[in-house]
Formats: C-alpha cells, structure tokens, sequence
C-alpha cells in the first residue's frame, strides 16, 4: 500500500502535465489554423480584414469554444513590398481546462491580398 501510494505521488503530476501540454497544444494549433484560414477568407478580392477576423472567431467557435475568440484582430499590412492581410489571436488557456492560473497564446496568420488583374496592370 505505501509503494502504491509513492508511485501515485510521482505519476500524477507527470500524468496531468502531459494532459496538460496536450491541450495547451490543441488549442494552440486550432488558434493558428483558425487565424490562418481567417487571413486567407479576408484577402479575397472582395473581402477585408474586418471579414477575416469574423471568419476566424466563427471558426474558432465552431472548434473549440466562443472564449478564445474574444480577442482577435485583423489588418491590412505590407510585407518586402507585398500587400497582406494579418490576423492575430490572443487566448487564455487555464490549467487543465478548468482552473488556476492562464496560460497566455497568441499566434498570427498571413495571406497575400488578391489583386485585380486591371488593377494590377495585366495585358
């Protein structure tokens, strides 16, 4: 009964801390997948950021839960030259899903506007 007892003091923690970085991770990864499809729908021709950031906290409610999506920004910015549109995502993940202190994500995503081949000088 005592081993059973030490063993259990050492495997709990290291049981709940992988659980742990588990979905630390999945919600990191759904966030950054989530910003990335956001930046791809607002750099369509006809679409802005303002569209963009609406597609990435619909997508990340639909995912996993409307609370990380409190915090998302979209906008137009220039890159080597290159128009592109960036939405940001900031989340507070609490331990283990439940309670306790947050753990704090942000993650971006990019995508090239589309330009309009009169617009851009085509033949």
């Amino acid at each position: 009964m005592v081993d059973f007892v030490l063993v259990l003091v050492v495997l709990i923690p290291l049981v709940l801390g992988i659980l742990q970085l588990a979905i630390v991770l999945h919600v990191r990864n759904t966030l950054t997948a989530a910003a990335t499809e956001g930046a791809r729908h607002g750099s369509v021709l006809d679409r802005g950021p303002e569209d963009g950031a609406a597609y990435t906290r619909q997508q990340i409610g639909n995912v996993i839960a409307d609370r990380f999506a409190k915090d998302v920004g979209a906008r137009q910015t220039v890159v080597d030259g290159t128009e592109m549109i960036e939405v940001t995502v900031s989340a507070e993940v609490p331990p283990l899903g439940l309670w306790g202190p947050a753990i704090r994500i942000e993650v971006e995503g990019h995508a090239i506007v589309e330009q309009d081949p009169d617009e851009a000088g085509a033949p």
